[in-house]
């Protein structure tokens, strides 16, 4: 079985299981698990550049909300919850590139990933000027125990306990695939939050963290962040970030096309003619490739998608090819394997089962499933088994181009079975809501990638993630609820063994080809612009450090890896 299915904080850590790096003390300079040291032990002092870093995306109409938990908020739609708080360590799924100690100095797993032990960083303060403390960790993964909602990535917490600048957080079973992610995870002032009554609605308008940038203005307009005149890392290269919401991808493009915008992350039609053309030298656009992809969620406890003959005679007319290269523009990677799976980074997890099976249109194929499922057909209009038409509304962001050209070709493609199909395009942050509390048919978006399929599948149909409609759901949000899938996915993330891991990864891929609770339709890299006019040292093919979008635990890395251009 290949390596990948080893996680990079695993790699070479054999019973050790340490991941360490440079700490305050050089105490674990020894190590040879040692990544290489952190930005902010390297960073060139006095390097600041005199212009502002402007960074955006096209997500519409924001709230004066600045809760770094809730999807929704205007810090988490534009990314700047990022450069305000920071992870325990910095992780990447696009290399082999090891964890870089951030507010931990070192973390210790046991053998079967079910505790890890922290050691938190010595001489940081938070952006009051008060210290941060091991309190301050332990309370980070305390409020996501105690919080369902704030759970995002549906961790099984156990115990969680200090020591005096070391936390150990335990779990009530392995959670291997899902290492990374618990190194992830960004920090929080347990002196400001255990005084908030509710932290999944709280505005937290005056944000209190570690970052290199603290805020100091918002409007609807733009949000502007300085640096934090005590951040342990250095003095970042930026002097101010602006954020700004655009409405549309076609108003970031001009922006970005303009030099108005010097990084941010939006689909650009043609982006080789249109955006890099016009600054070759400087204008990037950087998509690494891995395991994430797009998906169409299909409400699968709603008419019509909850019988699984509408879902499967969905994708059978699905023309994967047709979306990857009009509604993707051949940015994005088309997927062929019937498992969803990108390829080739899929290749080594695909069951032997489905290996070299791929997608193919078959209309006359899906109108045999929907008719022996009890389907009727007058004329060319479909109808259920109750004697209704099956229609159904595909939802997307206005102004999301990709997306919304993307449901229109579904819609095209579903009326060759007779289903009519509409197109919706509400504003970003209804959308938002309404995906998370199942008020929706079909809607396109996206997955968390990974070392290995995991977190694609788990995204899509975990159990774990399961919510009754209303509730807002982090992923399912078709609400695919099925025990088996549920089990396997558990034993993946589980199993000592990469045969194991396989024997449940078949599972897995049987229940989503067979059960069909979503429709892949493309690969999903993490992809985004820049420009290195003003400021170098982005993540690059040269540099795969981290993948380049300004709205993940990464925003803080990358700000502090940046220098002013000399050119």
């Amino acid at each position: 079985m290949s390596n990948r299915l080893i996680p990079a904080v695993a790699l070479g850590l054999a019973t050790a299981l340490v991941v360490a790096g440079c700490s305050s003390d050089n105490s674990n300079e020894d190590s040879t698990n040692s990544p290489a040291p952190s930005t902010s032990n390297s960073a060139s002092a006095g390097a600041v550049g005199t212009e502002a870093l402007t960074i955006g995306m096209p997500n519409g109409t924001q709230t004066d909300n600045s809760n770094p938990f809730v999807n929704t908020s205007s810090a988490q739609s534009l990314g700047y919850a990022y450069a305000i708080y920071e992870p325990l360590f910095q992780t990447t799924d696009i290399s082999d590139t090891p964890p870089e100690p951030w507010l931990a100095t070192e973390a210790a797993w046991n053998e079967d990933y079910t505790s890890v032990t922290f050691t938190v960083r010595d001489g940081v303060n938070w952006s009051d000027g008060t210290a941060l403390t091991a309190d301050d960790v332990a309370f980070s993964f305390q409020i996501r125990k105690d919080n369902e909602a704030l759970n995002n990535t549906a961790l099984p917490y156990g115990d969680i306990t200090v020591d005096g600048n070391m936390v150990n957080v335990g779990f009530t079973q392995p959670v291997f695939v899902k290492a990374n992610r618990v190194l992830n995870t960004f920090v929080v002032p347990k002196h400001i939050w255990e005084a908030i009554a509710d932290p999944t609605t709280d505005l937290n308008q005056d944000p209190i963290g570690t970052g290199p940038y603290v805020l100091e203005n918002w409007t609807p307009e733009a949000v502007k962040l300085v640096p934090n005149a005590d951040y342990w890392g250095g003095t970042p290269a930026a002097p101010e970030l602006l954020y700004t919401s655009y409405t549309d991808n076609a108003a970031m493009t001009t922006a970005l096309v303009a030099g108005e915008l010097q990084w941010g992350w939006t689909n650009i039609s043609d982006y080789e003619n249109v955006y890099i053309a016009k600054d070759p030298e400087h204008n990037h656009f950087w998509t690494p490739s891995g395991l994430a992809v797009d998906v169409l969620y299909l409400n699968n406890e709603t008419k019509p998608f909850n019988d699984v003959a509408v879902r499967q005679a969905l994708s059978m007319v699905t023309d994967r090819n047709a979306i990857f290269n009009i509604g993707s523009e051949k940015a994005f990677p088309e997927v062929t394997s019937i498992t969803g799976m990108p390829t080739p980074a899929g290749n080594a997890f695909i069951s032997s089962e489905y290996q070299g099976k791929e997608y193919s249109v078959d209309v006359e194929g899906a109108k045999k499933v929907l008719t022996d499922a009890g389907y009727k057909y007058e004329g060319d209009t479909l109808f259920d088994k109750d004697g209704e038409q099956v229609t159904f509304t595909l939802t997307d962001p206005a102004g999301w181009n990709d997306y919304v050209t993307t449901l229109q070709q579904i819609a095209d493609m579903a009326s060759q079975i007779g289903i009519e199909a509409t197109v919706d395009t509400p504003d970003a942050d209804s959308w938002f809501g309404d995906i998370a509390a199942g008020d929706f048919q079909a809607s396109l978006h996206w997955t968390d990638g990974g070392p290995t399929p995991y977190d694609m599948y788990s995204d899509i149909m975990d159990g774990a993630y399961y919510l009754e409609q209303g509730e807002a759901a982090n992923w399912n949000f078709g609400r695919y609820n099925n025990d088996e899938a549920t089990k396997a996915l558990a034993d993946f993330s589980s199993a000592s063994e990469d045969s194991v891991r396989q024997e449940a990864m078949d599972v897995v891929q049987k229940r989503f080809v067979e059960d069909q609770p979503a429709i892949i339709v493309r690969g999903r890299p993490a992809s985004a612009e820049y420009s290195s006019k003003y400021y170098t040292g982005w993540p690059s093919d040269e540099d795969p450090y981290n993948q380049a979008q300004p709205t993940g635990p990464q925003a803080s890395q990358i700000l502090m890896k940046l220098k002013p251009a000399t050119d």
